[in-house]
């Protein structure tokens, strides 16, 4: 079969798949990209994601991944939802989860039909193949943009013109050489809303992000105290940030997505109905979710420092019942946010009633802090 027949016949099997988009590029990585790669490591901007750093040789030589790759298969997988999720923002008493978060877990769904690509490709195609679904040590914004599906915006991640800030990504890489295009030029221009509308002033500079200050990162990835300086700015969000992909002009063009397991299915409750779970009713209600992969004590943490945020006093007793968690960290972070709500007269009387019995150093810094 003739290599140019043969891309017809896998671009057509991925959208009967049920995928969105595909492109194809070469496995290398220039010297530019490596640089600036290396560079946001150095910085320590990616925070406590030391993975990032474990996988740097592989991350920049997709050969140390799979030395038979020639060829790298960028997938997209529209998940545009239905409203745009900034109005979210508006509900202080709201749990505010990010779109991809929304219904079953997205690593779940992408594998179970790239599972089959790789069938057919053995099995009708004779041909070998690796599958990466986002958690592997994959550049795959930078090969999405090579492959042409979009380019890399000001937000760090890929934008089409078709379906906006809105892909989920996933690649197959592939033993035999197919023609690939030229790389998609950035179409972002003068526009930086999504600079601007970031709460915590993560995005900075273009097209470059401090993880530390994210608040995807904080909510999901980083496991201790949220610094005080960023607490108030990540008001209702508990677990993710859609901000900066919701503001970008380009989602007009998108559709919402086809894919039934990623459409909302009531995930964002108040806070209320989150405050009062235990560890074993968070992972029962989130068993097919990503964000049962962050634990019960970091999605608590989370619960309450948007509690904190709400200006809601009737959430007061409910915080409170979350004194006697085991985790310093959660203790912690109840003092702040009940300091958020009640006045000084409760204050005082709550910290006599804390300085009775707390002897954690972290916990005692967040009272003198609040105090």
């Amino acid at each position: 079969m003739k290599m140019k027949d043969f891309k017809k016949k896998i671009i057509k099997k991925i959208h009967a798949i049920g995928f969105d988009v595909v492109g194809f590029t070469k496995p290398s990585v220039d010297e530019i990209t490596k640089k600036k790669y290396l560079e946001f490591l150095n910085k320590n901007h990616h925070g406590e994601m030391r993975w990032l750093e474990r996988h740097y040789e592989k991350k920049i030589d997709p050969k140390k991944m799979w030395n038979k790759v020639k060829t790298v298969v960028v997938i997209g997988h529209n998940y545009t939802p239905k409203d745009n999720p900034l109005k979210l923002n508006n509900f202080d008493n709201l749990a505010n989860i990010s779109v991809y978060a929304q219904n079953e877990d997205y690593h779940d769904v992408i594998k179970k039909k790239l599972d089959k690509l790789q069938c057919w490709l053995l099995n009708d195609k004779g041909v070998e193949s690796k599958i990466f679904v986002d958690s592997s040590p994959v550049l795959e914004k930078y090969f999405a943009q090579k492959s042409n599906i979009g380019w890399q915006g000001k937000h760090t991640n890929i934008v089409s013109k078709k379906y906006g800030s809105w892909l989920f990504l996933s690649e197959i890489f592939l033993p035999i050489k197919i023609e690939t295009k030229d790389i998609l030029e950035d179409s972002c221009g003068s526009c930086n809303q999504c600079r601007e509308i970031c709460p915590t002033n993560a995005l900075s500079n273009s097209y470059s992000i401090d993880a530390r200050k994210c608040i995807s990162y904080l909510t999901i990835e980083y496991k201790g105290p949220i610094p005080l300086s960023l607490r108030k700015k990540i008001g209702n969000k508990v677990y993710g940030c859609d901000d900066c992909l919701s503001i970008c002009p380009w989602n007009k063009f998108a559709s919402e997505s086809d894919e039934k397991k990623y459409k909302s299915i009531g995930k964002n409750m108040d806070l209320e109905f989150y405050l009062k779970f235990d560890e074993q009713k968070f992972n029962l209600f989130f068993q097919n979710s990503p964000i049962k992969r962050i634990g019960w004590t970091r999605f608590l943490r989370n619960i309450i420092i948007a509690s904190g945020n709400s200006n809601n006093k009737n959430l007061f007793g409910h915080i409170f019942k979350h004194f006697n968690n085991q985790s310093s960290i959660i203790r912690g972070i109840c003092i702040w946010a009940i300091f958020q709500l009640v006045d000084e007269k409760i204050k005082n009387k709550l910290k006599k009633q804390i300085l009775s019995f707390e002897k954690n150093k972290y916990v005692l810094y967040e009272l003198k802090m609040a105090s």
